[in-house]
């Protein structure tokens, strides 16, 4: 985390979030290092399909045709953070952090994560296995965490 820290500073990169099955972990453990406040521009979590229609401005209708957890919804959520945010990196997360509330389509453990630096957006599909809700929440800051850092180098 103070590498990641220490190469958005000297890069002079900001970075902005919205979080939904992360519920904040992800803000929370990057502002839990010191130097956090040079690189952290903004934390949403927009938790409710109400927050992502209302504050990030997702069409409700990709919500109901492909569903909160989508890489339609992760897309439009990154990319309307970014209007908001002026960051230079915009990370969105949305999933089924379990342990209930997963289908056969959508399992538990199913997470988006999307990335936006400049005009480039991506999604990252993942399926933790894990059924506990911590030990998922903790994997996708994980991965959330090494998915910055490659996009910074």
């Amino acid at each position: 985390m103070k590498t990641l820290i220490k190469i958005l500073t000297k890069k002079k990169l900001k970075i902005a979030l919205a979080e939904s099955c992360t519920g904040g972990l992800l803000g929370s453990t990057i502002t839990s290092f010191s130097g956090a406040s040079k690189i952290f521009n903004l934390g949403l979590i927009t938790y409710s399909n109400q927050a992502k229609i209302k504050i990030l401005k997702i069409n409700d209708n990709i919500i109901r045709k492909y569903g909160a957890v989508s890489h339609e919804c992760c897309y439009e959520m990154v990319n309307n953070l970014s209007k908001i945010s002026k960051a230079n990196i915009n990370v969105s997360i949305t999933g089924i952090a379990g342990p209930k509330g997963g289908t056969k389509q959508k399992p538990v453990g199913l997470v988006y994560i999307g990335i936006k630096r400049g005009n480039k957006i991506q999604i990252n599909k993942c399926l933790f296995k894990s059924k506990k809700r911590s030990s998922i929440q903790k994997a996708t800051v994980k991965k959330a965490l090494n998915l910055i850092l490659r996009i910074t180098k």
